[in-house]
């Protein structure tokens, strides 16, 4: 699978490579704290399917179901036909599954509930906790309301990546099919056969090239003082939104912060 990355063409981002390495520096400070005190309760073996249901129901509706509008809403503004065609490559695989050979990606997420024995419709008739709310709104407001590297910066950089995006940047974005279902936290707690667990192999297979092509993307287009320091304030309130999100949803499945999580 190639790398998005290589679809660029070279003089596009020769000139001004890395605008800061200071401004990169920023933005990898919010994602080193993209990482909730939940997380591990929602990824280990003791939480129940009850508190699987809250959290892939606020999953589903904050991001995974509109992910392809936020990044057409994104294609649209953009004016940089390269960026453009990038953009439009993430849009293509999360719309249609045509980069990895799979499917839409909102689809293979609803593929991956019903292995966990939930149907479609326990996501379509769901709603958003008021936390959730709040960060959903903040997103269409971020692809609609504001200039076009802001909202791909949330998209593309926070919301689709994670806090292991340093070491992905430090490795040179490589990536492979190495995801293993045997070893996914389904597969191995709650017994999701491996034939369900789609999803997960698209994202090993286009994810790392995805988050290369983001931050150039971004660090290309974020051009002096007052676009970054704005960038980095638009980056800083999502994590605190996005935090916000993710306690709300911690109470709603019953988990109190600081208290053993068994």
């Amino acid at each position: 699978m190639r790398s998005l990355r290589t679809h660029l063409p070279g003089a596009c981002f020769r000139r001004n490579l890395f605008p800061s390495m200071r401004f990169r520096e920023s933005l990898l400070r919010v994602m080193d704290k993209k990482n909730h005190w939940a997380w591990s309760h929602f990824s280990g073996p003791s939480a129940t399917r009850a508190q699987l249901l809250v959290h892939f129901q606020q999953e589903y509706l904050t991001y995974i179901r509109d992910f392809p509008r936020f990044l057409g809403r994104l294609h649209g503004e953009c004016p940089d036909p390269a960026a453009r065609r990038l953009l439009a490559e993430n849009l293509y695989e999360e719309e249609t599954g045509g980069l990895s050979r799979t499917g839409p990606h909102p689809d293979l997420f609803i593929k991956m509930m019903r292995g966990l024995g939930f149907g479609r419709v326990r996501f379509d008739r769901a709603e958003l906790l008021p936390a959730s709310r709040r960060y959903r709104r903040w997103l269409d407001h971020l692809t609609t309301g504001e200039q076009w590297v802001i909202g791909a910066a949330i998209i593309t950089i926070f919301v689709e990546g994670s806090v292991k995006d340093r070491i992905i940047l430090s490795s040179g974005g490589e990536h492979g099919d190495r995801y293993d279902a045997g070893t996914d936290p389904l597969a191995v707690h709650h017994g999701v056969h491996r034939s369900f667990l789609t999803l997960k192999r698209a994202h090993a297979r286009v994810e790392n090239g995805h988050r290369d092509a983001a931050w150039r993307i971004v660090e290309t287009h974020a051009r002096g003082p007052e676009m970054q320091q704005n960038l980095v304030a638009a980056m800083r309130k999502t994590l605190r939104l996005w935090l916000a999100y993710r306690d709300g949803v911690a109470r709603a499945a019953g988990l109190v912060h600081g208290a053993a999580l068994q």
